[in-house]
C-alpha cells in the first residue's frame, strides 16, 4: 500500500472514528426532557451527571494525551470506543440518576480517548505546511458528528423511546473500533523521527526502545511549559464552556423554554453544528494562507465574532427559522476557532513527539469550562431566567478571544518540522 494511500485511509478513518464518537455522547442531551418527563428527574440532577461526565472527560483528556504518544492512536481510539460502547449500553438499560451517573463518568473518560488519539494520528499524517487545510476539513468531523448524532438520537427517540438512543450508539462504536483497528497505521512523521534517532547512535535494533521515549518524555514535559499552551488553553476553557452549553442544554431549552415538541427540538439544535462545519472550514484554510497572521489571531478574530452571534441570539424569539439561521452563525462563529485551537495549532506547539500530549492538554484545560455547564446553567436558569444565559455566554467568548492576545505573533514556518 502506497503512502498516499495509507495517507488517505488515517484521515478517512479517523475522521469516521471521531465523528462516531460523537453519537455516544449525544444521546443525553436529546434523552433529558423525556427523562425529566417519565422518571421525575430533576434539572439540577440531570446537570449534575453533565458534571459528572465531563468532570471524567477533563481528567482522561490528561491522560489520554500523555497515553496516546505512549501506546499510539490505533491502540487508544479502539479501545476507547469498545468501552464507550459498552457505557452506553449500561445507561439505556438504566432506571435510576445513580446508575446514570456511574455509566456516563465512565463514558467520560471513554471518550476522552477520541480527540488525543484522532490528533496523534493526523499529527503524524500532516506537516506545518499543509496542517491548517487539511485539519480544516478532517475537523468537521465532530460537527459532522454531532450533526449526525443529533439526528440519530432524534430518530431513535421517536420511534423507540430514549433507551434506544443509547443502544444504537452502542452498536454503530464497535463496528467502528472494529475498522480502526484493521486499517489505521503509524505515520511517515513517527517513522521519520525513529529513523533519525537510529542514525544518530549505534546498536540500532535498540535505538526506538532507548531514544525515543527519552525524546517524547522532554517534548511532553515541555508541553506543560509552553506558554503558548496554556494561553490556548485558558481561551478554550471559555470556548468549551460555550460549547458544551448549548450542545447539552440547546435541545431542552427549545423545548422546555420556547414550547418546541422534544423531537423537533433536537432536530433544530442540529443548526449549531451544521453552521460550524463552514467555519471550520473557513478559518483552518485560512490560517494557513495568512501568512502574517498566527493560527491564535485567527481565531480570536473568530472569536470575536462568536460574541457578535451570541449577543444577536439573545434577542431571538421563537420561530423556528429564525433559531435555525441564528443557531447556524453561532456554531459557525465558535466551531472555526474551537478546531484551530485544540486541533492544528496545538499539534504545531506540541511537535512530532508530544502532539497526542499538547491537544489533550489544551482540551482538558478546556474541559474543566465544560465541567462548569451542568452546575451552572441550572443556577443560571432557575427561576425561568433562561434569557439571561446569552449574554453571559456573549462575554465569556470576549474572554476567550483576549486570553490568545499573548500568542498572536506569527508562528514557527513548515520547514521548522
Amino acid at each position: 500500500m502506497s503512502e498516499r494511500r495509507d495517507r488517505i485511509v488515517a484521515w478517512s478513518v479517523t475522521f469516521l472514528a471521531y465523528a462516531t464518537y460523537y453519537t455516544g455522547r449525544k444521546g443525553f442531551s436529546a434523552a433529558k426532557k423525556p427523562l425529566h418527563d417519565s422518571l421525575g428527574i430533576s434539572e439540577a440532577t440531570l446537570g449534575l451527571i453533565d458534571t459528572v461526565y465531563l468532570a471524567a472527560y477533563a481528567l482522561g483528556q490528561f491522560v489520554s494525551g500523555a497515553l496516546g504518544d505512549r501506546v499510539g492512536a490505533r491502540r487508544l481510539i479502539g479501545v476507547g470506543m469498545l468501552l464507550s460502547a459498552a457505557c452506553c449500553v449500561a445507561f439505556g438499560a438504566s432506571r435510576t440518576a445513580l446508575f446514570f451517573g456511574i455509566a456516563f463518568c465512565i463514558n467520560g473518560f471513554a471518550q476522552s480517548t477520541g480527540w488525543p488519539g484522532t490528533t496523534r494520528a493526523m499529527a503524524e499524517w500532516t506537516t506545518l505546511a499543509n496542517r491548517g487545510s487539511v485539519m480544516a476539513f478532517w475537523s468537521t468531523c465532530y460537527q459532522v458528528g454531532g450533526l449526525f448524532a443529533t439526528f440519530l438520537a432524534g430518530r431513535l427517540l421517536g420511534l423507540w423511546g430514549w433507551p434506544a438512543v443509547f443502544y444504537g450508539p452502542a452498536v454503530l462504536m464497535s463496528l467502528v473500533a472494529l475498522v480502526v483497528f484493521m486499517f489505521l497505521r503509524r505515520g511517515p512523521s513517527t517513522r521519520a523521527a525513529a529513523q533519525a534517532a537510529s542514525a544518530s547512535v549505534s546498536a540500532a535494533p535498540v535505538v526506538e526502545a532507548e531514544v525515543l521515549p527519552s525524546e517524547r518524555a522532554r517534548a511532553q514535559r515541555q508541553v506543560l511549559k509552553n506558554p503558548v499552551l496554556w494561553c490556548y488553553g485558558a481561551s478554550y476553557f471559555f470556548v468549551k464552556f460555550i460549547r458544551y452549553t448549548l450542545l447539552f442544554w440547546q435541545p431542552y431549552y427549545l423545548s422546555h423554554v420556547l414550547g418546541y415538541p422534544p423531537e423537533i427540538a433536537v432536530y433544530v439544535s442540529g443548526a449549531f453544528e451544521a453552521g460550524g462545519i463552514v467555519g471550520v472550514i473557513l478559518l483552518g484554510v485560512f490560517s494557513d494562507r495568512l501568512q502574517r497572521w498566527s493560527r491564535s489571531a485567527v481565531a480570536a478574530l473568530g472569536l470575536l465574532a462568536l460574541a457578535g452571534t451570541l449577543l444577536a441570539y439573545s434577542q431571538s424569539g421563537t420561530g423556528v427559522l429564525e433559531n435555525i439561521v441564528l443557531l447556524a452563525l453561532v456554531g459557525a462563529a465558535l466551531f472555526g476557532p474551537d478546531a484551530l485551537l485544540a486541533g492544528a495549532a496545538a499539534q504545531d506547539a506540541g511537535g512530532p513527539h508530544a502532539a497526542a500530549m499538547a491537544t489533550g492538554f489544551v482540551n482538558g484545560v478546556g474541559s474543566i469550562g465544560a465541567v462548569l455547564t451542568g452546575l451552572a446553567v441550572p443556577v443560571i436558569s432557575g427561576g425561568g431566567s433562561w434569557k439571561m444565559l446569552f449574554p453571559l455566554l456573549t462575554s465569556l467568548a470576549v474572554f476567550a478571544s483576549a486570553a490568545l492576545l499573548p500568542t498572536l505573533r506569527r508562528g514557527p514556518t513548515p520547514s521548522t518540522e
